[in-house]
């Protein structure tokens, strides 16, 4: 299959961007979408469309404060975006500044402390952090709550808390795994006292997750690489869940490509840690997911591109056009989906 990302663009009005996230978590529109049909719900509802004995896999990453403003040591200013934390004082960055800054420079952060460029690795740079403190404690000091460029205001108080899902545990995300933005505390028990159980991955979202497909086929398109760990209860959980004949409910695509990738790799999820690369496009065996969990992504995006592969390519279409017409609130602070698997 030849697909061109021109066949993952599409139009949405500015004022489908949602700027703010709803006034509560689960009180976001549920568009529910299957092979034939579609219908408008609530994601308080989400109980009452998940069986007894069905499995939720949450992404468990923590967003961090990963953007950072000072100057370089020739007075120019820089932005700093924390892509990865390596080690307890490296970490890699995109850097946005009039020149780039050079190998063996220094930057200095939030008029606060230095960080010196090691070098270029692909798109980003390497940084070494002052000694004495941690990055993840200098960027919880000094830095901002990373929101995506189609959010235009600047980030506050609210944002810390709502650009966070309420199990967040593992530090290291620069972008949220914004399905998960939707589940409270109440949703979370009506789902327990409904009998859905719960279980966790944890993948770090990089920037490169707003990183536009720049190669015309999707052939051509090379993902970032991201690291992902899978528990062991989380291995035995899903096995259990399918040998009941229950489902296996993937919130995020960053769910679906850590379980997917995992299976593709050895056949079926195994426990660990791992790095991946996986594209998953339309014509992908999905051996683990039955249903997902999603916001509305961005037009010509690898995201839009994988819930496309997941439900199929004219589903998705129809479902995006009705949303469009029904004015749901698009990206991170948007409304969901719950999408059935296509079956071939």
């Amino acid at each position: 299959m030849n697909l061109s990302i021109d066949d993952f663009d599409y139009e949405l009005p500015s004022d489908l961007i949602a700027q703010q996230p709803n006034e509560t978590r689960s009180g976001s529109r549920l568009l529910c979408v299957g092979s034939t049909a579609i219908a408008d719900r609530l994601f308080s509802e989400l109980p009452q469309l998940l069986a007894p004995g069905d499995l939720l896999v949450f992404n468990d990453t923590r967003v961090i404060k990963a953007r950072l403003f000072g100057e370089k040591s020739s007075g120019g200013r820089v932005e700093v975006l924390i892509e990865r934390v390596l080690s307890e004082h490296e970490a890699l960055a995109q850097v946005r500044a009039s020149k780039p800054p050079r190998a063996g420079s220094a930057m200095r952060l939030a008029d606060s402390f230095e960080a010196r460029v090691l070098g270029r690795e692909g798109e980003f740079y390497r940084l070494r952090f002052p000694d004495g403190t941690a990055v993840f404690e200098l960027l919880e000091r000094h830095g901002s709550v990373p929101l995506p460029p189609y959010i235009a205001h600047a980030p506050g108080g609210e944002d810390e808390q709502r650009y966070q899902t309420v199990y967040a545990r593992a530090p290291g995300a620069v972008a949220a795994p914004t399905a998960g933005l939707h589940f409270d505390e109440p949703l979370l028990a009506a789902l327990a006292a409904r009998g859905v159980q719960f279980a966790y991955v944890t993948l770090h979202v990089g920037a490169g997750t707003f990183q536009p497909v720049r190669a015309k086929t999707l052939a051509e398109h090379r993902m970032h690489g991201e690291h992902y760990e899978i528990p062991a209860e989380t291995v035995a959980a899903i096995g259990v869940t399918k040998k009941r004949g229950s489902k296996v409910i993937a919130v995020g695509t960053t769910t679906v490509r850590c379980l997917e990738a995992s299976a593709a790799a050895h056949g079926a999820p195994v426990a660990g840690d791992a790095e991946t690369d996986l594209f998953i496009t339309p014509g992908f065996e999905f051996r683990v997911v039955d249903r997902l969990v999603t916001n509305f992504h961005l037009p010509r995006s690898t995201l839009l591109v994988l819930v496309s592969a997941f439900a199929g390519i004219e589903p998705v279409r129809r479902a995006y056009r009705h949303a469009i017409e029904e004015r749901y609130r698009f990206y991170s602070y948007g409304d969901a989906m719950l999408v059935d698997k296509i079956h071939r």
